[in-house]
């Protein structure tokens, strides 16, 4: 199995027609270029390490315990203030520093390898995808709002209109059970949306034009794999 994913920035929404002028509602990806900044694997393998106090090398056997490549989207705006362990981190692949880093799984046989390119190409319009994303965060509300709880009647007088109710019992249990819905912070969460369908792809632009919304918000980093 190759390397069935991509790391992509949301554009934004458009709509395109179809040949039967069908206008289809789609959103716009920036999907790659991407290059593999580390090979992962389940077999031991030689690592070594070099004091650059003291000049020592040393070698030790390691293993990941899995197989998987990490990715690095490559962008044109300049990464700034890397840390040190990041920085030894891409100096070690030989890669300029990427804002964006995620993993994606792989056979044990893969020969996919440090340095190498994963480009848009690699979807085709028709293609079934997976898009991980986070969601808009919309701060702090209610029940109604959080939960879709109907609420009280909106007449004058009732006094009781987007109010929880009762969120328990008095004398026993005496406590309020856990996993109880309420009020609270609403999105800014993983998403994932499954089986959106490739409309476009353009290889020249690294763009993909996906039918339907994927979660986020335009400008946020989304990861696509095949579905």
């Amino acid at each position: 199995m190759a390397i069935e994913g991509i790391i992509g920035r949301k554009i934004g929404m458009t709509q395109v027609y179809a040949e039967d002028g069908r206008a289809i509602p789609a959103t716009v990806i920036q999907a790659g270029p991407c290059v593999v900044v580390q090979r992962k694997t389940k077999a031991a393998r030689t690592a070594t390490h070099k004091n650059k106090k003291t000049g020592h090398t040393s070698t030790r056997q390691v293993t990941d315990g899995y197989e998987a490549v990490q990715l690095g989207l490559v962008e044109d705006r300049k990464v700034k203030r890397v840390t040190k362990a990041m920085k030894g981190h891409f100096d070690k692949a030989s890669l300029p520093p990427c804002r964006v880093l995620r993993e994606f799984r792989v056979d044990g046989g893969d020969e996919a390898k440090v340095g190498d390119k994963v480009s848009v190409e690699q979807f085709s319009p028709g293609d079934s995808i997976h898009v991980v994303g986070t969601s808009k965060g919309k701060g702090f509300q209610g029940v109604v709002k959080r939960h879709h709880f109907r609420g009280g009647a909106a007449t004058h007088g009732s006094m009781f209109h987007r109010a929880p109710g009762g969120i328990g019992a008095s004398a026993y249990p005496s406590r309020v059970i856990k996993g109880l819905r309420g009020a609270g912070h609403m999105g800014d969460e993983r998403v994932t949306t499954k089986n959106l369908t490739v409309v476009r792809v353009d290889a020249g632009k690294n763009t993909l034009v996906v039918k339907g919304s994927v979660p986020g918000a335009s400008g946020g980093y989304v990861v696509i794999r095949k579905g």
